[in-house]
């Protein structure tokens, strides 16, 4: 594969794990998605990774009206930390080099983050999992993939959803929704669409980071949007 990128940040739904099951996991379903992240790394690309929580808990909407915010929201670091933890030992199962790195002090997780750490790892070809979001609450794990991805240095944020791009409404309740091939930031945030949350769309429009939305369903998508191939919204 010739990727058109060398260094990229993925960010993986929580629920995207789980398979369709909604929470836990999928392990068939992950090792897929592992297999093409090592195939990726073997062709020459450093790849970061941030997983959502979701799977686990959806932070304050899963607090039925009782968990207050910042609670559901560490709750929710708790959640990302529990993800890459299995998806390291997933890649490792594989063969291929995991390593964990925490936006708060959590013992035997893995380590504290460190950007120039984190570039080294990547350089030597491992591939880095970033948890626990930002470390703060209110932040959500979009923002903390943009985040990552700019402070690594990374080319572009591919963004793998369960749904297959930008649309101009959601397609599940709009039959005349329309998918965007290309868009720009500020159209995202003018539309208010679904992409990621305004603070992380921003984040990356400051930065000038691209991000490239498509499906996970299935997984060598993702060696399709390295190599260059027109698939799922490129947001720019």
């Amino acid at each position: 594969m010739e990727a058109i990128y060398k260094r990229v940040l993925i960010k993986i739904s929580g629920e995207a794990l789980s398979g369709g099951k909604g929470t836990g996991f999928d392990f068939d379903f992950v090792s897929r998605v592992c297999q093409t992240v090592i195939d990726c790394v073997q062709s020459g690309v450093q790849v970061g990774i941030v997983i959502g929580g979701g799977n686990f808990w959806r932070g304050v909407k899963d607090g039925a009206g009782k968990v207050e915010r910042v609670s559901a929201d560490r709750m929710g670091m708790l959640a990302t930390a529990m993800n890459c933890l299995a998806v390291a030992d997933v890649f490792r199962k594989h063969g291929a080099d995991a390593r964990i790195m925490t936006a708060v002090d959590i013992q035997g997780v893995g380590e504290r983050f460190d950007r120039d750490k984190s570039i080294e790892y990547l350089r030597r070809g491992s591939i880095v999992l970033f948890a626990c979001g930002t470390g703060s609450p209110f932040f959500s794990t979009d923002t903390a993939a943009v985040l990552r991805a700019a402070e690594i240095g990374a080319e572009a944020i591919l963004l793998a959803k369960n749904i297959d791009g930008v649309y101009s409404a959601d397609p599940r309740k709009d039959p005349a929704a329309v998918k965007f091939d290309r868009i720009s930031y500020a159209e995202v945030l003018a539309r208010q669409l679904a992409v990621m949350d305004s603070t992380a769309t921003s984040l990356a429009m400051d930065n000038a980071i691209p991000v490239a939305v498509f499906a996970l369903a299935q997984p060598e998508n993702i060696g399709r949007v390295l190599s260059g191939e027109n698939i799922g919204t490129i947001v720019s």
